[in-house]
């Protein structure tokens, strides 16, 4: 019996990883594979939420929260069906939700905090927070305040997409939260304050704390105050079961919209990949809506890995993103067949 395993990312803009997982998972279906696992994954990033309540099952619980610029926000957090909550930082504080019109100084971290504790008033006591798409840079002083000080009685996992230090972070994020160099300088000073207020209220150095930069630094003062950093794509592989969807597969297909040199560096694409090679499976594809030149040559170097990308079936780019559904759709029919030639 074939057995194949679609897991991909998000293809931002276009598709969802569960939508994603669905399309790669009905052209391997039309391929003659007899049994398709569909499974879609995340970093810790937007749609970390989504991705997993599919993956877990679950419900969304609204709260009413502070928005990135002070006013008002309708969020939600999930209760994954073993009582896990996970708390996506971007529906508290993130950078879609100022509309272009960020204020990189006075962004806050509050509502994110506010998410976590109502998390914590449903009866979560693990709690997952994903912390991609911010729109803050406050060393996550406001969260750490609004649960003051303290997680105790909770087991917080933060899912962190990025690896930078506490004090990177301005200087890395700053300008693509709307930050001039004059600010970012502002940030790195208000950061180091930041970090020195930890130390002497918690005696965690988070400057030394790989990841805790993740989220303008909240990573790092949740760390402070005793959560603990972990990749993101670990996190949710885990929560998700992605172990033993990978067992006895024949063919693991993975992607996202965008595979560059850092998607093979703990993130969804890499980690599938690696996990693959490590269980032995004995086909691995890569669809992409595109492909940089140096990921495909990173990719060349991890052994024999399929790689299509949806801007090399169409003329002309705009056409691959407004067709991506169908497009990705079609890969995996030809990857399916690829592998399976006598069906």
């Amino acid at each position: 019996m074939a057995v194949a395993l679609a897991c991909p990312d998000k293809f931002r803009g276009t598709l969802t990883a569960v939508e994603a997982a669905a399309r790669l998972g009905r052209g391997l279906r039309i391929a003659g594979f007899d049994e398709v696992r569909e499974l879609p994954l995340a970093d810790g990033g937007d749609g970390t939420l989504d991705t997993l309540l599919a993956a877990c099952g679950g419900s969304l619980r609204p709260a009413r929260v502070t928005g990135p610029l002070g006013d008002s926000v309708d969020a939600s957090f999930g209760l994954l069906s073993d009582g896990t909550a996970v708390v996506e930082m971007a529906r508290a504080s993130g950078l879609a939700l100022v509309k272009g019109r960020n204020d990189a100084l006075r962004a806050t971290t509050r509502g994110t905090g506010e998410l976590i504790a109502a998390a914590a008033r449903a009866g979560a006591r693990r709690i997952i927070v994903a912390v991609g798409g911010s729109a803050t840079t406050d060393g996550g002083l406001a969260a750490v305040q609004v649960l003051g000080w303290s997680l105790a009685g909770l087991e917080v996992t933060v899912a962190c997409d990025v690896r930078s230090r506490f004090l990177d972070a301005p200087r890395i994020f700053g300008p693509q939260k709307g930050a001039s160099d004059a600010q970012v300088a502002l940030l790195e000073r208000r950061l180091e304050r930041v970090a020195q207020e930890y130390r002497d209220r918690t005696g965690v150095d988070v400057s030394s704390i790989e990841g805790a930069g993740a989220a303008g630094g909240l990573a790092g003062g949740l760390a402070a105050i005793g959560a603990r950093l972990e990749p993101g794509f670990e996190v949710v592989a885990r929560a998700a079961g992605f172990e033993d969807a990978l067992s006895g597969v024949d063919l693991v297909v993975t992607g996202e919209g965008k595979v560059d040199a850092s998607s093979l560096d703990g993130k969804v694409v890499g980690g599938v990949l690696e996990s693959a090679a490590e269980e032995g499976v004995a086909h691995r594809a890569v669809v992409a809506g595109q492909v940089t030149p140096e990921a495909r040559d990173e990719l060349s170097v991890l052994g024999d890995i399929t790689v299509l990308a949806l801007t090399e079936r169409v003329w002309q780019a705009g056409e691959a993103f407004a067709r991506a559904g169908l497009l990705v759709e079609e890969s995996a029919v030809e990857l399916g067949r690829r592998v399976l030639p006598s069906r």
